[in-house]
């Protein structure tokens, strides 16, 4: 009989030995699975490596098929690119401001040098000579339209407070009775018989039977009273210097018989001042003991009403005109007269057209690009008609990206349409400032989308808040530069002014 001691060692233990052998096949296995994945994935590898060093940077045309892969030509190209440095580009800019000495010789530079100055039709430096003039003396309104770039007070308010700092002023300015776009810079509430309209934006906006769209480009036609209320705001965009203010104004037309605006404020119920042009607008102005708050304006009867301002008692008043979606074509169908009346009654001084970004989708060729300044042009000189008291100042489109061939870019012939413009401005005697080569030219908006904190939001079009302010900012100290420059004139011989600004 066989004792079990007498047994082999894999007869001993059977499942010891099956589970040995089986464990040295398993590993076996996996080895071999490892290497093969292993060897695939390297093989996928060097395939698209192949694929990368072949495949040309613009990609590969079938028919009417282009597929495009990664190239290493295109990512040596892209490595090789200077990209836009946005710190480095406002550094400089804000260097180019910085005043080296109160000379003529700096000035000079300036005007003639400095790519972030305002240029001046035929380089003439007293351009701006009579709006400082009239700052000095008396309440100043700075009319800024634009295009959705400056919608919820953007850019306008640094402008306001760069101004209102130097020649006093409060409040926000006026604004449309019924707000179809919010504004950072006042609450505003209307209720009654109030109905909007504008001769701008999509299906949905409704369009008057006439033209008497006024200073705001819009009418609200009142019928039968209603009510206004205002007050300070708590947007946390919102500066200082729009928290109070110490004049109401509305401007309107067509008064019914019995039509009358009634305005307090907590226990002070000021009387108004009537002021009516020859071309159908009216002005009603209420001034506050003191600064206040809030208001409530309380209308009965029925009238167009163009505009409902909130000002100081002197000082320099700025305007926010956002038309989202427009292209700053629309001026000349505004009724002359009607619109010579408001600039007049309200004391307008200067003009701002912001536009071009609207139009970019369309501007596919040189030909289409000269009818867009046919057209910026014709609004120029209707301005130049109805506020011949006027300046008028043109800011430029800013970059805008673009998706092409998966990177983000600057549209194409937006620096043509930027030449473009300049030059319409200039010879239709309006200043110009360049706002495509201050944020630093092509390719910027991407960086400054990149930016940290976000200069520019993800669409590659709009200015978040943060990088509104550094336009504003440059465009503010771009102007007041000229201010500075006027009041040392006027202490210098004009022929010692001549000699060094012409040598």
């Amino acid at each position: 009989m066989t004792k079990i001691g007498d047994l082999p060692h894999s007869r001993k233990w059977p499942l010891k030995a099956l589970w040995q052998n089986s464990g040295k096949n398993l590993i076996f296995a996996n080895f071999m699975k490892a290497r093969q994945v292993l060897i695939f994935f390297c093989s996928v590898f060097a395939a698209l490596g192949v694929l990368w060093l072949a495949t040309p940077a613009d990609g590969v045309t079938l028919g009417p098929l282009n597929l495009r892969f990664a190239s290493y030509e295109r990512t040596v190209r892209e490595a090789s690119e200077t990209k836009v440095n946005v710190d480095s580009v406002l550094l400089a800019v804000e260097s180019r401001f910085r005043m080296e000495a109160d000379t003529l010789d700096h000035y000079r530079r300036f005007f003639y040098e400095n790519p972030d100055r305002i240029y001046l039709p035929e380089d003439n430096y007293r351009f701006f000579d009579s709006l400082f003039q009239a700052m000095e003396q008396r309440p100043v309104r700075v009319l800024h339209y634009g295009d959705s770039q400056i919608e919820m007070d953007r850019i306008s308010q640094d402008l306001r407070e760069e101004l209102q700092s130097r020649f006093g002023g409060a409040g926000t300015g006026f604004f449309p009775a019924l707000g179809n776009v919010p504004s950072a810079s006042i609450s505003r509430s209307a209720s009654g018989g109030f109905t909007q309209y504008t001769m701008y934006g999509d299906s949905t906006t409704m369009r008057a039977g006439h033209n008497r769209y006024g200073l705001l480009a819009q009418v609200v036609q009142l019928t039968g009273g209603g009510t206004v209320n205002l007050r300070n705001t708590s947007n946390k965009n919102a500066r200082e210097g729009v928290q109070t203010f110490q004049t109401i104004s509305v401007l309107c037309g067509r008064e019914a018989e019995g039509f009358s605006v009634k305005v307090t404020s907590d226990t002070l119920k000021p009387q108004a001042v009537r002021e009516a042009g020859p071309g159908g607008a009216i002005l009603y102005t209420w001034r506050f003991s003191r600064p206040v708050q809030k208001a409530r304006l309380a209308f009965t009867g029925s009238a167009e009403i163009y505009a409902i301002g909130a000002d100081g008692a002197q000082g320099v008043a700025v305007d926010n005109v956002p038309l989202r979606g427009c292209s700053g074509t629309i001026f000349t169908r505004i009724s002359k007269p009607l619109m010579q009346d408001c600039l007049a009654l309200t004391g307008t001084q200067l003009i701002i057209l912001q536009f071009g970004g609207n139009y970019m989708p369309v501007a596919r060729s040189t030909k289409v690009i000269e009818q867009y300044q046919e057209q910026i042009g014709r609004q120029i000189q209707y301005f130049h008609e109805v506020a011949p008291q006027a300046r008028i100042l043109f800011v430029g489109p800013s970059d805008m990206g673009k998706s092409v061939n998966g990177r983000v870019v600057t549209w194409p012939r937006l620096p043509e349409l930027v030449d473009s413009l300049k030059a319409t401005a200039l010879r239709n005697d309006a200043a110009y400032w360049d706002l495509y080569r201050m944020m630093g030219g092509e390719n910027s908006m991407a960086q400054w989308v990149k930016h940290n904190p976000p200069y520019a939001g993800p669409d590659y079009i709009h200015f978040t808040p943060a990088g509104a302010h550094q336009v504003g900012e440059a465009l503010s100290k771009s102007l007041l530069t000229y201010y500075d420059f006027y009041l040392l004139r006027k202490t210098l011989p004009e022929g010692r002014v001549q000699q060094a600004m012409h040598p």
